[in-house]
């Protein structure tokens, strides 16, 4: 087993928290009901929320190792998983919650774990 699937598999207890800071105009209600709908998605995305931390997490390491749009002869099968599953469910969220046609660098959220 590769380091970067132990390191998910050992991470698997970590929490993780969100929070939304584009919501100009929205109700404290509105915003965390936005949270919520992010949340959602990005975990139905990934499979479990107990997933969430520990595939952030990697997704990290992964991005500070080789970049942000890592090329993927440079990734191992494992690394590109990861990279690929948390592209997928970062988009599925941002989408859900911002719209369609909204680029990633506009969205404002912040995940801590």
């Amino acid at each position: 087993m590769t380091a970067w699937m132990n390191a998910v598999k050992l991470a698997a207890f970590m929490s993780y928290t969100l929070t939304l800071f584009d919501a100009e105009g929205a109700s404290e209600t509105q915003r965390r009901a936005a949270e919520q709908r992010f949340r959602q998605v990005l975990e139905a995305t990934l499979g479990d929320a107990s997933l969430v931390a520990p595939v952030y997490s990697a997704y990290l390491r992964i991005v500070a190792s080789y970049g942000e749009m890592p090329s993927p002869d440079v990734l191992t099968d494992a690394e590109r998983m990861i990279f690929d599953q948390w592209q997928a469910a970062e988009t599925a969220a941002v989408t859900a919650v911002f719209g369609p046609h909204r680029h990633m660098g506009d969205a404002m959220y912040e995940i801590r774990v």
